[in-house]
C-alpha cells in the first residue's frame, strides 16, 4: 500500500494496482478470460493491468473492475486514486521527447526497473546498461545504429544516464548485481580512452556503492552456465506479492518472461554464475587489469 498517493511516482501506482487488482480477481475466483467478457475488453487488457504494463491506466476501468471484484469503498477509492496519478502525471521515459527512440515494450520495462528492489544481470557482450559512461553509451550506439541521427543518439543517451538514477535513490537504491563475461572488459567500444573511463566507472561505482556488485566471469574458466545468452532478473519488495520477471531482448525485439517455471530456471541460472564466477575482488583485479591494457 501506498501511503501517499498523490506525490508517488506513476510506475509505482501502476505496479502496486497490478498487484491489487490481481489479488482481487483472484479472492472472487473469476479467470482472466471471465473478467474481461464482463468488462467488453480484451483478455490482454486485463493481463497488461495485472502486469502494470498500461502506460495509463483509465480510472473508470478500475471502476469496472471494482464493481466486478465487489471492492470495498476504501480500497475502490485508493484504486481509482492510483489510476488517477498514471493518468495525470508522468514518469521520465514517457515524455515526448523521449518517444523517437523509446519503443513500448522498453517503456514497460522501464516502469519495472524504476520500481524493482533488486536486479541481477548477466551480460555476454557489452557493459550493463546501468553501469556505462555516456562516451561509451554514444560510441556503442554509433555502431549498433549506423544511420541514427545526432538527436536520437542524444536522446538515448540521455535514457541510458537517467536510468542510472536507480542506483543513487537516496531511499532503498536498486540493488545491482552484474555478471559480465571477461569479452566485455576486452571487446574495446570507441577509443582506448573510452574503455579506460568506462572499465574505471564499473570498478568505482562496484568499490563506492553497497548496493553495486560486479562479477566477471573468465575465458579461463571455459564453459559457464550463461553460454544461451544475456537475461535481466528483476526483484521487487518483499511485501508485496509481485514477483520476479526476466526480461530479454534481441535485435529485432523485446520481452518479458513472467511464467514461473521459466523464471525459475533463469534464477538458478543466475545462482549458478554466481557461485562459477570469481568474487568480487578477484573480478574488480580483472577489471583493473584490463584498464591496464588498454
Amino acid at each position: 500500500m501506498i501511503e501517499d498517493v498523490g506525490s508517488a511516482a506513476p510506475a509505482l501506482c501502476r505496479l502496486q494496482l497490478a498487484v491489487e487488482l490481481r489479488s482481487l480477481r483472484e479472492t472472487s475466483g473469476l479467470a482472466a478470460s471471465e473478467v474481461a467478457r464482463r468488462l467488453v475488453v480484451s483478455p490482454s487488457k486485463v493481463n497488461r493491468l495485472e502486469a502494470g504494463e498500461n502506460g495509463v491506466v483509465e480510472p473508470a476501468d478500475v471502476m469496472a473492475l471494482c464493481d466486478i471484484y465487489g471492492a470495498e469503498p476504501e480500497q475502490r477509492a485508493t484504486l481509482i486514486g492510483y489510476a488517477t496519478v498514471t493518468k495525470t502525471k508522468k514518469d521520465w521515459w514517457q515524455e515526448r521527447e523521449y518517444a523517437p527512440v523509446i519503443p513500448p515494450g522498453f517503456k514497460a520495462y522501464l516502469g519495472q526497473e524504476a520500481t524493482a528492489s533488486a536486479l541481477h544481470n548477466y551480460e555476454s557482450e557489452y557493459v550493463p546498461g546501468l553501469l556505462q559512461t555516456e562516451a561509451y553509451v554514444r560510441a556503442l550506439h554509433r555502431r549498433a545504429h549506423e544511420g541514427l541521427g545526432k538527436d536520437d543518439v542524444d536522446r538515448l543517451v540521455a535514457v541510458r544516464m537517467t536510468r542510472q538514477e536507480v542506483l543513487h535513490r537516496e531511499t532503498s537504491p536498486l540493488r545491482l548485481i552484474a555478471i559480465i563475461n571477461e569479452s566485455v572488459l576486452r571487446r574495446r567500444v570507441g577509443s582506448a580512452e573510452v574503455m579506460r573511463e568506462q572499465l574505471g566507472h564499473i570498478a568505482e561505482l562496484a568499490t563506492s556503492l553497497p548496493n553495486v556488485r560486479v562479477q566477471v566471469v573468465p575465458f579461463e574458466s571455459g564453459a559457464h552456465p550463461g553460454m544461451n545468452g544475456a537475461f535481466t532478473i528483476l526483484q521487487f519488495r518483499e511485501k508485496d506479492p509481485f514477483p520476479p520477471i526476466v526480461y530479454l531482448e534481441n535485435l529485432s525485439d523485446a520481452w518479458v518472461v513472467r511464467k514461473r517455471a521459466d523464471v525459475d530456471r533463469y534464477e538458478e541460472t543466475f545462482t549458478d554464475l554466481q557461485a562459477f564466477a570469481p568474487g568480487h575482488t578477484e573480478s574488480l583485479s580483472m577489471i583493473k587489469k584490463a584498464i591496464e591494457e588498454f
